[in-house]
């Protein structure tokens, strides 16, 4: 049936082009954008996906700058601890030459004292962004301070998301100065024991053990300037006493007629009597590797227990020196496992929205070869009435 007032045929085409604009220009949308998923409307579920995990995204490449920030902390710390070793390799080369005869102590002590304010340089100077990881206050911590890295930024299944570190804690075996006392491995205090010997001794009947302070023949000429006296095995070098105990050993002896209960260590040729001074103890000095003086020394014993003191804090500093080369060998792999899941979720969110350019492309192709047509369709639905009015002529 054909109509004046009801063109079908028109209709169906006008639908037809619609549709197909419609489809256009989604098309267009997705090749001008790139993306098959650009808003909410196109599909909610991934849209909600990618927006999330671009998000995610955005604050991985954060870890990653902090990532840097932490490994130029982390190396300025390592390169600073390995010149401090290097400086005190030297310091204790120069005491083991200290311990040869005739050696100048002062003048070792001179060299010394300049490799001291080199370590105190390197200490002062290892910082990096206003944080200093070999010169801090930890005795204010109780005797440590915690520092950490930024390693990771983690969105677990109940989409729960948290960042991760890297925990590096500072105490008196990684620091080499205590700003707040001087509990650092080179400002730490060590007490240098001199030597001592273990002698029986009969007090009112009993013999007992007792420590006391021992002293070498050399030490006791050294005590009085090369001016002591010996008498058999008593010596004196006018200030202090001593009595024979050992093969070139002497402890400090004390006048028998105050000690009526000790049994008689020796009798001089003047016919006074020498016991055993009980209470004497090994002589020691409080000293640290920054401060301690060679030429301050009064026996070899001390003399090696300083030498030992700068071989225990060199193996403190070689371990400090170690784990900070740990923690900067898994900021180097944290940092490439952060630029491979980067650049994999965005391939992921890629999946996902991103547009599949050569299907489009032909679709548009298509979709415009469409339009010709639905055009073309719509121009000859609409000139069907025409042909009614030859009805009437």
């Amino acid at each position: 049936m054909s109509s004046i007032l009801t063109n079908v045929a028109a209709m169906a085409a006008l639908s037809t082009l619609r549709s197909i604009d419609t489809g256009l220009e989604t098309t267009q949308a997705r090749v001008a954008t790139g993306l098959r998923v650009g808003a909410a409307k196109d599909d909610a579920a991934y849209w909600s996906i990618a927006t999330t995990m671009r998000s995610d995204n955005l604050a991985l490449s954060a870890v990653q700058d902090t990532l840097g920030l932490g490994a130029a902390k982390v190396q300025t710390a390592y390169a600073s601890m390995h010149s401090a070793i290097e400086v005190v390799q030297e310091i204790k080369a120069k005491l083991v030459a200290a311990t040869e005869e005739g050696v100048d102590r002062s003048k070792v002590q001179d060299e010394i004292a300049q490799l001291q304010n080199q370590l105190v340089a390197i200490g002062d100077a290892s910082s990096f962004s206003g944080e200093n990881w070999l010169k801090a206050d930890i005795s204010a911590g109780g005797g440590t301070l915690g520092k950490n890295v930024v390693a990771s930024f983690v969105r677990d299944e109940s989409g729960n998301v948290s960042v991760k570190k890297i925990d590096y804690v500072l105490d008196a075996s990684r620091v080499l100065f205590d700003e707040g006392g001087d509990l650092g491995i080179l400002d730490g205090s060590t007490v240098i024991e001199g030597a001592s010997v273990t002698v029986m001794v009969n007090v009112s009947g009993v013999v007992s053990e007792y420590s006391v302070a021992s002293y070498t023949t050399d030490d006791v000429i050294a005590a009085g300037a090369g001016a002591s006296t010996f008498d058999g095995s008593y010596a004196t070098d006018g200030t202090d006493d001593y009595v024979k105990v050992g093969d070139d050993t002497w402890v400090l002896a004390v006048d028998q007629t105050t000690l009526t209960e000790q049994e008689v260590a020796f009798e001089d040729s003047g016919g006074n009597l020498w016991a055993v001074d009980l209470t004497s103890v090994a002589p020691s000095e409080i000293a640290s590797v920054a401060t301690f003086e060679v030429d301050a020394l009064t026996s070899e014993a001390q003399f090696a227990g300083l030498v030992q003191m700068v071989d225990d804090a060199l193996y403190l500093m070689t371990s400090a020196a170690a784990d900070l080369g740990a923690i900067a060998m898994r900021i180097d792999m944290q940092e490439d496992f952060a630029s491979s899941l980067s650049k994999s979720i965005t391939s992921g969110v890629g999946r996902l929205v991103d547009a599949d350019m050569n299907e489009e492309s032909s679709r548009l192709k298509a979709l415009q070869t469409q339009q010709q047509l639905a055009i073309q369709a719509l121009s000859i639905a609409n000139s069907s009435p025409e042909t009614l009015m030859a009805l009437f002529r």
